[in-house]
């Protein structure tokens, strides 16, 4: 069991409003250089968005080390911004040779390892969130916390989450574990987490929920780009924001993780801070996203 100390010791962790995400910052899709890193980091936080997501294996596993790169350009920036990364995917790629089959892996020692490769690329001392990235069946809570208890007491992270769990998983590794994040599928697109307890379970345990791809990858269905569509209208805003404030409007604290390329999208995204929704427009989106009238 964990100890108790270190339950005590632990605290939710603080993240922006809106999170920027850097997955497709990398070789998977924009290829920035280390100027236009700098560009989109300062500009995020110009507006607000303190908060950057990661994972070890974005870029296959190439992006952490150019946003760090960018990232020792300005050593004054790291205490203005939030780190949050995730670990436990056995990813194919040329960058890990030894990797022949898309596996998971939450043994101390690849937690231990993980942290370490994130915290070298990366070029920090510290991080502010790890998260467990999809469940490993054969994970042992126990062998969890022991990771997360020596890098939570020697500082180099400071909190700790999971990533696409089942309420039963987040349970179980409640057991020996504070978990202090979930970052899941939440959007117009998919919002099974409204009513298959996952959120009610944030809400309860003071999770903090974060939404990746909160805009449904774009492509909406006919009836919901109308809906949104006539909102922005209404709001004199982008689509795109009426749906990132549908999500923000909910009790439980959702964090959109916008993973953008442009700057623009960053500030259309801000716009959603804005804007509050009456609860017949919310709910309109909400039978549009599902396709069924309320009973």
């Amino acid at each position: 069991m964990l100890h108790a100390q270190f339950r005590a010791m632990y605290s939710t962790p603080w993240m922006s409003d809106v999170v920027v995400g850097t997955m497709r910052w990398g070789i998977w899709d924009a290829k920035f250089t280390t100027t236009q890193y700098e560009a989109m980091i300062d500009k995020a936080m110009s507006l607000g968005m303190s908060t950057f997501d990661h994972a070890d294996i974005y870029g296959n596993h190439t992006t952490e080390a150019e946003f760090g790169a960018a990232l020792k350009l300005h050593p004054e920036w790291r205490s203005q911004i939030e780190l949050v990364t995730k670990c436990g995917i056995i990813h194919v790629c040329d960058q890990k040779p030894a990797h022949y089959t898309k596996a998971y892996d939450f043994t101390k020692t690849h937690i231990l390892q993980s942290a370490e490769d994130s915290l070298r690329n990366l070029q920090t001392d510290y991080l502010d969130v790890m998260l467990l990235h999809r469940p490993d069946l054969l994970m042992d809570p126990d062998e969890v916390a022991e990771a997360f208890e020596l890098l939570y007491s020697s500082g180099k992270v400071r909190s700790f989450g999971v990533s696409n769990f089942t309420p039963s998983q987040i349970k179980l590794l409640q057991s020996t574990v504070p978990v202090g994040v979930h970052q899941l599928e939440i959007s117009v697109k998919d919002v099974s987490a409204f009513d298959d307890g996952r959120l009610d379970q944030c809400t309860l345990d003071g999770i903090v929920p974060m939404a990746w791809s909160p805009l449904g990858g774009g492509n909406l269905p006919e009836g919901v780009a109308s809906v949104l569509g006539s909102l922005a209208s209404e709001f004199g805003v982008t689509p795109q924001a009426i749906a990132l404030a549908w999500l923000l409007q909910h009790p439980a604290g959702i964090l959109p993780v916008i993973g953008t390329t442009k700057a623009e999208n960053l500030e259309a995204a801000q716009t959603a801070l804005n804007i509050k929704l009456d609860r017949q427009q919310w709910y309109t989106i909400y039978q549009a996203a599902t396709g069924i009238r309320l009973p």
